[in-house]
């Protein structure tokens, strides 16, 4: 019996230096890690101090990052996709808050910077959102329902056909009822006005220029226009009637002897011609 007590308290004093040990242990490493963990207030509104708001979003910053990484795994299964979905853009939602809580104690608009800090996700958060603004990621993409939210059918072209075409063609296409109402007619009269105006004025502009430079008014002799008292001036000299005449008669016998005389009578023809000097 005695025996017994004795090893109960020995049992006792071993439990209790195991105790103490494990909490030396304990508070070794709660040492080594800087003391305490502090806890992250529930609305950012509650913490007034910039330093220590800029700290929990680096910290929400950082819980993004893994929970994105964890996520590219599609081999966890449907449930734990859609959790860790959740989770994150929990998270990006709070984010949201100490980013504003921030902007109100004075620090940076890291909104207005696509919510890319120093040391911030950089893209972490770059999902693929639905209309609502929840956003998916990694694997999450290509659970049953969610696929379907991106894949847009393509817009399909219809043509029409040829008979659909002329079914709208009318009278009015070709023109065929422009002038009924005088409308064109009016303004065809107005520009055909204008454009005669503006050639004429062009013309005296150049009929002035060269009677300034000296060389006469050539716009008639020019136009072809009747009634010049000018003679016509023939550079190249032409054959008179006479001439003419006889350059036909002689072609007329040279056809008429090519075609009834021997070659012999021409060549005796040609020597009589050549002894009196004749062509």
């Amino acid at each position: 019996r005695r025996r017994g007590s004795v090893d109960a308290k020995m049992a006792r004093n071993e439990e209790k230096s195991g105790n103490m040990f494990n909490k030396f242990i304990a508070d070794k490493q709660k040492a080594l890690r800087g003391g305490d963990k502090e806890r992250r207030p529930y609305l950012a509104t509650e913490c007034r101090d910039l330093n220590a708001a800029d700290k929990w979003r680096q910290e929400i910053l950082r819980e993004i990052g893994k929970k994105v990484m964890e996520i590219q795994n599609a081999g966890l299964g449907e449930h734990r996709l859609r959790d860790l979905n959740d989770e994150i853009n929990k998270l990006i939602r709070e984010k949201g808050h100490w980013e504003r809580q921030i902007l109100k104690l004075g620090g940076p608009n890291y909104a207005a910077q696509g919510g890319a800090g120093p040391g911030g996700d950089e893209g972490a958060d770059a999902g693929a959102g639905d209309r609502r603004g929840y956003k998916y990621f990694g694997a999450a993409k290509q659970l049953p329902g969610v696929k379907a939210l991106f894949d847009r059918p393509a817009k399909r072209t219809v043509r029409r056909t040829r008979h659909q075409m002329h079914k709208s063609i009318d009278a009015d296409y070709y023109g065929f009822r422009d002038e009924e109402d005088g409308v064109l007619l009016r303004e065809e009269a107005e520009a055909t006005k204008i454009l005669r105006k503006r050639k004429c004025d062009e013309f005296d502009a150049a009929r002035a220029r060269r009677l300034a430079e000296g060389g006469g008014d050539g716009g008639a002799d020019a136009d072809g226009a009747l009634g010049s008292d000018r003679s016509f001036v023939a550079h190249v000299p032409l054959p008179e009637k006479e001439q003419i005449e006889a350059l036909v008669l002689e072609k007329k016998k040279k056809d008429l002897l090519a075609k009834y005389a021997s070659e012999e009578l021409q060549e005796r023809q040609g020597e009589a011609k050549a002894m009196l000097n004749k062509s």
